[in-house]
């Protein structure tokens, strides 16, 4: 066990929300296709209102602390905040588009001792980047931003959220990435807007393209390992809670509302009402969350990928209940291992557009193992794109 492990474990013992995310504002100066927030201002926290909320985390005993947005910068006391952070000695990671970074900025946060610039970046193309972000030029502000970053001296994390307008760039933007000595890591999750909206759902990546992306070396480092068929489920598995959300991490929006997650939209108290300690440890949403446990799933405490799949109980509450599965998750496991899930089975359900079953199935040759019965899947629905 890893110490980091071994820290969650304790957190999650004794009840402690070892990371918070906050979101400093919704306001941003991009207009990405594919965001879940809206971004009027609908009276965010003051200064001294994340100030004080800043020193009931501390008081919690949260150690990790994402500040986020919208765009973060576009708050003028932007730096006073992250002062306050580091002055109660949270480790602190920005998440930003880095338009506003130039080498004064970076040098500050630099000085301010934070941990982590985290930056989307969505293509090596301006034209398919500034597509995505709707501000022309958005690109080589961000470029720049990043490079004023790295020459401070600051770990810089570049992320490249997966989209059907920029499914063939990835290895363009993880050379980018590396060209500029930043890490790089894909994520092909698109969530719901936090209204609800599930149309921007149809700018994610057809799921007949993960097996790629699971293959890909540069990205999972062993594909023989990580799609390989999941290990048999056992007691520990069972007894495991789904996530971290609500358990040891949390999310705070700029008015203050308090959720799981900033994927779990599920609201669970306000700060300006309440305490954040009265609100982690008595919040009914918040116990309901954590009073599950994998092995009282419905549907997924039967699945053979239960110990191994990335359900988000977020997107689960989203598609109506927080203990059912998350069929954007069911998706992954299924296009990572070639191994349906029960809520496939269950629903007699799977997903290829039109006349591309073959050509998916046959992408799992390299993993299949005699006896999975890969090829034996009924029914298959072929659904249009």
């Amino acid at each position: 066990m890893s110490l980091m492990e071994e820290i969650i474990g304790k957190a999650l013992a004794l009840g402690v929300p070892l990371t918070v995310h906050v979101d400093l504002t919704y306001r941003c100066n991009e207009r990405c296709e594919h965001c879940y927030l809206e971004h009027d201002d609908k009276g965010e926290m003051s200064c001294e209102e994340i100030s004080r909320l800043f020193g009931e985390l501390a008081d919690a005993g949260v150690f990790f602390l994402t500040l986020s947005g919208g765009e973060p910068m576009m708050r003028r006391d932007f730096f006073d905040i992250v002062a306050r952070a580091r002055a109660l000695q949270f480790n602190v990671k920005v998440k930003t588009n880095a338009v506003l970074i130039r080498e004064a900025e970076a040098r500050r946060l630099r000085a301010l001792g934070v941990e982590q610039v985290q930056i989307s970046v969505y293509s090596h193309r301006p034209e398919v980047h500034d597509a995505v972000t709707k501000l022309p030029g958005s690109l080589g502000r961000t470029v720049q931003g990043i490079r004023a970053l790295r020459a401070a001296g600051l770990k810089v994390a570049v992320s490249n959220v997966m989209m059907r307008s920029n499914l063939d760039d990835r290895k363009g933007v993880a050379q980018l990435a590396h060209d500029l000595g930043a890490s790089y890591f894909v994520d092909p999750t698109i969530t719901p807007m936090m209204s609800g909206d599930r149309s921007v759902l149809a700018l994610r990546i057809p799921g007949s393209e993960l097996p790629a992306l699971f293959h890909d070396k540069e990205l999972v480092g062993d594909p023989e390992s990580f799609c390989a068929p999941p290990p048999p489920v056992g007691d520990d598995e069972r007894n495991a809670r789904p996530c971290s959300a609500g358990n040891s991490a949390c999310y705070v929006s700029p008015y203050g509302d308090v959720y799981p997650c900033v994927q779990f939209p599920l609201p669970s108290g306000n700060v300006r009402k309440q305490s954040f300690l009265d609100i982690w440890h008595h919040s009914p949403q918040l116990k309901e969350v954590r009073s599950i446990r994998t092995g009282d799933l419905p549907v997924c405490s039967s699945c053979a990928h239960l110990g191994t799949c990335t359900r988000c109980p977020g997107l689960a509450w989203t598609e109506g209940n927080m203990r059912g599965p998350s069929s954007t998750d069911c998706e992954k496991s299924f296009y990572r291992t070639g191994i349906p899930s029960a809520n496939m089975l269950a629903r007699g359900l799977m997903t290829f557009p039109a006349g591309t079953a073959e050509t998916a199935l046959a992408a799992f040759a390299p993993v299949a193992r005699p006896g999975l019965g890969l090829i034996q899947i009924a029914p298959v629905r072929q659904t249009a794109a």
